[in-house]
């Protein structure tokens, strides 16, 4: 039955009751406020021509009120952090509490209790300009909380000494606590729960014992009058949700049911969206307008499994007309002056929180009031593939999305053959996870996956490939994102120095100590060089001072990058790396012959006779280069030599293949002579050179100069150089002969604590 409210006046005011004289003089000793909270500029929500900042690692939007909001967050403490974040500025003040809870105002409730319910010593902060703390400690009463409806006034529950349950406002003023029992209630009502007010009023929920099982009640409390002025009995299960407006009622029960009821005629209806158990919808009232939506993450729940989500709509409960407000809700709740605030987002202006309020033509807008600066659409984030792909890594093509919840309708092709391959990836990370999904907004596929399951794949051709993608949303929020790009395809060439085959070159370096280290690298795009990764390097092993010469040759075994060394007396030994793409398996070395102590200079990692294999250079202590061809058999790695330089090579005291960093037809070297001087020697694509072109001087500053392959992912080859005092620098290739390398800028992957005495 609906009843006429009663007449409205000041909360504070109606409460007659002093506390102190019940209990007796002393029983409460809280100090009455703390220190005012710092001043907020006079400005509220809506007023404001752009949206501040939503804080960051913010994950609840707790409250709203006229000058500001509240969220919970982490920030690297063992206890979550509230914040309250000033509309007129974007400043924010930090709240000491573990829990809060909301009034539809600037004042907000804190305890000390694991939820808002459990704090039996709340605190009521005013968060407008100079507003004061004030603290009501419930114990005295007997009484648990259940509401904050002004800055100095809570609803709580009160169990008596026979047991039974009666709903109290209570109010500080000063130093005096003061009580009075809400009536129209009945008896044996248990588990209140309360909206936040509105008008004057609040929606109160209970349960009530029925024989063996319990049922909800509804009721509207006059908060000035202190008494029921409706009730309402519903077969729905009240979960969270409730709300009131001057006209009606509304609440969300599981399994997504909203029941919603016209104040003046009583009559409830209810519409079924259909969800999961446990599920509910995200509600509000604006006057006549009811407004719902699916609430959920943006970036989905990890399963996959996600359903497209209702957006957030506004729905006339008299005339039945309804729009979208927003593309996606997560939290509802209540603002000052019959407004709602929610934490959301929508393709136009992203995500954020939204002020919805009632407009001069009387129909629900949305209002951006503080922006997280992430996109509500999918965003495609751009293709994380070398321009030079190797068809043989483990490593997988990659593209990053702005999240994960998305199906994929991916698309390879080879441009000269037209052969082609298609596949769906659903993406998730939830458990064990896509194997598609890496993480971050990232997703891909191996070559050797796209081999298993087409002839393209098996019969994989170097040269270049199309691809393309259509990514649809799981959640349906947002249009779907297509896009497309090519990459160069080879075979072991264009990871000529990554050893655990993770997408990025690692170097060979050895101490005075005789140890050799792997040092992982990363490309840092900022600073247009080469860093190291916040791991430190791995020790390979110890007895590396046997070994005159170490090199690494590009992928000579079964790894993207392989190493040979010779030792002291000639012997040139074979280590086949073995890369998982995420670390790096040195197999024992083999040997490949003697005699090789001949050569002052050796060389390897460019392919000098284009047949798709690292060859290897060498120059005697007469000043002739010889090539030895890779034959690709491990049993038997070279062929027999060839001469390819009849003399000239000793003026050269360092010698290192870059692959092909001209543009030419095959593999390049560069040479420094004895003045300091590099000289750019460019393939012919039959194991001979060009004739040599000057690069620059001065490189006699550098004790190692390693061809690295392709580190910025340009598909370049470039070059690294280290030096005396643990200086080191990076070279980008260009691809130009006539300017090889741009500047070189300081890096910092081998400038660590120790000293090397030789790096490849």
């Amino acid at each position: 039955m609906i009843s006429a409210s009663a007449t409205r006046r000041g909360v504070s005011a109606a409460i007659t009751t002093v506390l102190a004289v019940t209990l007796g003089a002393g029983a409460l000793s809280v100090p009455a406020t703390a220190a005012s909270l710092p001043a907020a500029a006079a400005a509220e929500a809506g007023t404001r021509t752009a949206p501040v900042t939503y804080p960051a690692n913010a994950f609840s939007f707790s409250a709203a009120g006229k000058t500001g909001f509240l969220t919970e967050g982490w920030e690297g403490g063992a206890q979550p952090v509230f914040k309250w974040t000033r509309y007129a500025d974007g400043s924010t003040t930090t709240i000491d509490a573990p829990v809060a809870d909301s009034t539809a105002s600037d004042v907000i409730m804190t305890g000390r209790g694991q939820t808002p319910r459990r704090s039996l010593i709340v605190e009521l902060h005013d968060m407008a300009a100079g507003g004061k703390t004030v603290t009501i400690d419930l114990r005295p009463l007997n009484g648990v909380y259940v509401k904050a409806v002004s800055r100095d006034t809570v609803l709580a529950e009160v169990t008596k000494t026979d047991g039974s349950v009666e709903l109290h406002l209570v109010t500080r003023t000063g130093g005096t606590v003061t009580q009075r029992k809400v009536t129209g209630l009945p008896s044996g009502m248990t588990s209140i729960a309360s909206s936040s007010p509105h008008d004057g009023s609040v929606l109160i929920s209970y349960a009530l014992p029925t024989g063996t099982s319990w049922r909800r009640e509804a009721a509207v409390v006059d908060l000035a009058a202190a008494e029921v002025v409706s009730l309402h009995r519903t077969d729905a299960y009240f979960t969270g949700g409730d709300s009131l407006s001057a006209t009606h009622l509304a609440w969300a029960e599981e399994q997504g049911k909203v029941y919603t009821v016209d104040r003046a005629t009583g009559i409830e209806t209810v519409t079924d969206f259909g969800l999961h158990e446990g599920e509910r919808m995200a509600i509000g009232l604006l006057g006549p307008w009811l407004t719902y939506g699916t609430p959920g993450l943006l970036g989905g729940d990890g399963t996959g499994e996600g359903r497209p989500l209702v957006p957030f709509t506004a729905k006339s409960l008299t005339s039945g007309e309804s729009f979208k407000l927003l593309d996606y809700v997560n939290t509802v709740l209540p603002g000052p002056d019959g407004t709602l605030f929610v934490r959301g987002g929508t393709v136009e202006h992203g995500e954020g929180l939204y002020r919805i309020a009632l407009g001069a033509n009387g129909r629900p807008a949305a209002e951006l009031v503080a922006s997280t600066g992430q996109p509500t659409q999918l965003v495609y984030l751009g293709a994380q593939i070398s321009r030079t792909f190797d068809l043989a890594a483990p490593i997988p093509l990659r593209w990053k999305l702005s999240r994960e919840n998305a199906d994929i309708d991916l698309k390879i092709t080879h441009r000269a053959t037209g052969k082609s391959f298609a596949k769906k990836l659903h993406l998730y990370s939830e458990s064990a996870g896509s194997p598609y999904y890496y993480g971050d907004g990232v997703f891909g596929i191996t070559w050797r996956e796209i081999a298993d399951e087409s002839q393209m794949g098996k019969d994989a051709e170097v040269g270049e490939y199309d691809w393309s993608f259509k990514a649809t949303p799981q959640n349906g929020v947002g249009p779907a994102v297509e896009a497309s790009g090519s990459f160069t395809a080879a075979k072991g060439l264009s990871t000529q120095h990554d050893l655990d085959w993770d997408g990025a070159p690692d170097l060979l370096a050895r101490d005075a100590q005789g140890v050799l280290w792997q040092l992982d690298t990363e490309y840092d795009t900022a600073k247009k060089t080469l860093a190291a990764p916040p791991y430190g390097p791995r020790r390979v092993g110890g007895g590396w001072q046997a070994y005159d010469r170490i090199e690494t040759i590009g992928g000579i075994g079964s790894g993207a990058a392989d190493f040979v060394a010779r030792d002291k007396n000639g012997v040139l030994w074979l280590y086949d790396v073995t890369g998982s793409g995420y670390s790096a398996s040195f197999a024992a070395r083999k040997q490949i012959g003697g005699g090789w102590n001949t050569y002052d200079r050796i060389a390897g990692g460019s392919d000098l006779d284009g047949d798709g294999r690292a060859d290897l250079v060498a120059t005697d202590k007469d000043g002739a280069l010889w090539f030895y061809k890779n034959t690709g058999d491990t049993g038997a790695l070279f062929a027999k030599r060839k001469r390819i330089g009849n003399g000239g090579w000793g003026a050269y005291n360092q010698i290192t293949a870059t692959g092909n960093i001209g543009g030419a037809a095959a593999g390049d070297l560069v040479a420094r002579d004895k003045a300091g001087v590099l000289w750019l020697y460019l393939g012919n694509g039959d194991g001979t050179f060009a004739a040599r072109k000057r690069i620059g001087g001065g490189w006699n500053a550098y004790t190692d100069t390693i061809g690295i392959g392709d580190a910025d992912g340009d598909g370049r080859p470039d070059l690294y150089a280290y030096g005396p005092n643990k200086t080191a620098y990076f070279y980008a290739g260009t691809g130009d002969h006539r300017a090889p390398f741009a500047p070189r800028v300081a890096s910092p992957a081998l400038t660590g604590s120790a000293t090397y005495d030789h790096v490849s």
